[in-house]
C-alpha cells in the first residue's frame, strides 16, 4: 500500500518538484496539499498547485488548502524571486486563478488527518512551519493521529543558507519552528547536511527531459542551477532539498540518522532560526536531558547513489542500477 501524505509546502521550485516526483512514485500517495507563503505568497503557491494538477491531469478531487499568510513572529514575509522566479516556477507564469477544489478553511486539514488516521497517515512539511504549529495549537488531538512528521529544515554543523547559521525555513518563522518540535512526538527532520548532497546535475536533468514526461523539470531546475551557480561556482547541480525529504517517508535507508533533542534559537541577529543539538560523542545526553526531553530523528548522511538511481528512475520510468 502507498504511503499516505499530507505536504506544507510554499511551493517554489524544489517544492513543484516535490510534488511531481510524488506524483510519479507509485509509493507515495499525496493526498492534501497546504500551500504557505514562504518562498512566494501564498496565493502564488495556490496557484502553483493548481498549475502543476492542470499539467499532469492529478485527481482535482484532492484539497489545496489555504495556509498562513505570514509568520508566528508577526513579521511581514519576505521572498526569494532571484531563487525561485517571481511566480515560484522560475521562468514560468503560471495563471491566477480560483477554481474549485482550492479550500478556503483550515479545519480540512482535520478532516484530511481524521479519514486517513488508520492508514498511517505522515505529514511533509518543506516549507516554513507556520501552518504545522497552527495545528498543534488549535486541534492537538487531531495530530495525535498523524504517524509521523517529516520536515526539511535546519543545519547542524554545516553553514546555513539564510544566516551563516540557520537554514531558511527555520529562520523563516522560529517560533513555530520551536512549537512543532516541542509539540510534535514522531520527527525527521532533514536539514541541509543532508539535501545539499541530493544534487541534480544539469546531465541528469537533461535526460529527464529527454525521456521523461515532466518536461517542466527542465527550466525549473535550469533556472535554479543558474542561481546556486551564481552563489557557489564549485556545486555540481541543483539541490533538491524537498524532494529528498519527501523520498525519507519511503526510502529511510538512504539516510543515517541520530536521534537528538533539537532547539531553535528564537533571537534576532545572525542567530536566529538556528537549530541547535549536542552531537559531542562524550557527552550522555540521557544523564544531562531531563527525562521529557524529546529526541528527533535527525538525517546527517544521504547515500547519494541510492538517491540518484531512485530519482532517475521515478522520473524517467527506466530502471537505474
Amino acid at each position: 500500500m502507498s504511503q499516505k501524505v499530507l505536504v506544507f509546502g510554499d511551493i517554489g521550485i524544489d517544492d513543484t518538484v516535490a510534488l511531481i516526483y510524488g506524483y510519479f512514485d507509485d509509493r507515495i500517495d499525496i493526498v492534501g496539499v497546504v500551500a504557505n507563503y514562504g518562498n512566494i505568497a501564498r496565493e502564488k503557491a495556490i496557484a502553483n498547485v493548481n498549475y502543476v494538477r492542470r499539467l499532469f491531469d492529478i485527481d482535482p478531487s484532492i484539497a489545496v488548502i489555504l495556509g498562513a499568510e505570514k509568520p508566528m513572529t508577526g513579521e511581514e514575509p519576505t521572498f526569494s524571486p532571484e531563487i525561485h522566479g517571481e511566480y515560484g516556477l522560475g521562468p514560468i507564469e503560471p495563471p491566477l486563478i480560483n477554481e474549485t477544489g482550492i479550500v478556503e478553511n483550515f479545519f480540512e486539514v482535520v478532516e484530511i488527518i481524521e479519514r486517513y488516521r488508520d492508514q498511517d497517515l505522515v505529514i511533509v512539511n518543506i516549507g516554513r512551519l507556520t501552518s504545522l504549529a497552527t495545528m498543534f495549537i488549535l486541534y492537538p488531538f487531531a495530530m495525535q493521529n498523524v504517524r509521523h512528521i517529516y520536515m526539511m529544515g535546519g543545519a547542524f554543523l554545516v553553514p546555513g543558507n539564510a544566516t551563516p547559521v540557520s537554514e531558511a525555513n527555520f529562520y523563516g518563522d522560529p517560533i513555530a519552528a520551536q512549537l512543532v518540535l516541542k509539540n510534535a512526538t514522531h520527527v525527521t527532520i532533514v536539514p541541509l547536511n543532508v539535501t545539499l548532497q541530493a544534487i541534480a546535475t544539469p546531465e541528469m536533468v537533461d535526460y529527464i527531459n529527454r525521456v521523461g514526461q515532466a518536461k517542466i523539470i527542465k527550466p525549473l531546475l535550469d533556472y535554479y542551477y543558474r542561481f546556486y551557480k551564481q552563489r557557489n561556482p564549485r556545486i555540481h547541480g541543483s539541490p533538491l532539498h524537498d524532494v529528498v525529504t519527501l523520498m525519507a517517508t519511503v526510502d529511510k535507508d538512504m539516510f543515517l540518522f541520530r536521534y537528538l533533542p533539537v532547539e531553535i534559537i528564537q533571537d534576532g541577529g545572525v542567530a536566529r532560526g538556528q537549530s541547535i543539538t549536542d552531537m559531542r560523542p562524550y557527552v550522555d545526553l540521557q544523564e544531562i536531558e531531563a527525562e521529557s526531553e524529546k529526541h528527533h530523528r535527525i538525517a546527517l548522511e544521504l547515500d547519494y547513489w541510492q538517491f540518484y538511481n531512485k530519482f532517475m528512475s521515478v522520473m524517467t520510468g527506466q530502471a537505474f542500477q
